[in-house]
């Protein structure tokens, strides 16, 4: 058998996201909270200024959008262009690493958005399974 055969399914995987102490875990955890998630998904769609992100992400305050670009950019996702005009204009971008995760992403927003009669309907019958407390 040669070496590359003899690699196991781990060694080839050398990250679990199951581990505490993995680095992926973080990453996952900026992709898939609600202020990455969503500001993934607004990028998907183009470079944005700060403001018209913000706008974008609804809801989103000045200090969350800034801290979930900050953490964005150092995993590599988003890519922080400053131009030197006065005053300062800065865009945001997806990178290549950045637009294949957002594009995973966008197809779960699609799928859920499609489905949300579905999950609408389901969140009425539980609700109405539910025992009143007193």
């Amino acid at each position: 058998m040669s070496t590359t055969q003899e690699r196991t399914e781990e060694q080839d995987f050398p990250y679990d996201v199951f581990s505490r102490a993995c680095p992926s875990r973080g990453t996952l955890e900026h992709v898939t909270g609600r202020w990455g998630a969503l500001t993934l998904g607004a990028l998907y769609e183009g470079s944005f200024r700060f403001n018209e992100l913000r706008r974008r992400v609804d809801g989103v305050s000045e200090k969350m959008l800034a801290q979930t670009l900050h953490a964005l950019e150092r995993d590599g996702l988003v890519h922080r262009e400053a131009q030197p005009t006065n005053p300062p204009r800065v865009d945001y971008e997806l990178t290549s690493l950045g637009h294949a995760v957002a594009g995973r992403l966008i197809a779960l927003i699609q799928c859920l958005e499609g489905r949300m009669d579905e999950v609408l309907a389901s969140r009425e019958r539980y609700d109405a399974r539910q025992i009143p407390t007193v």
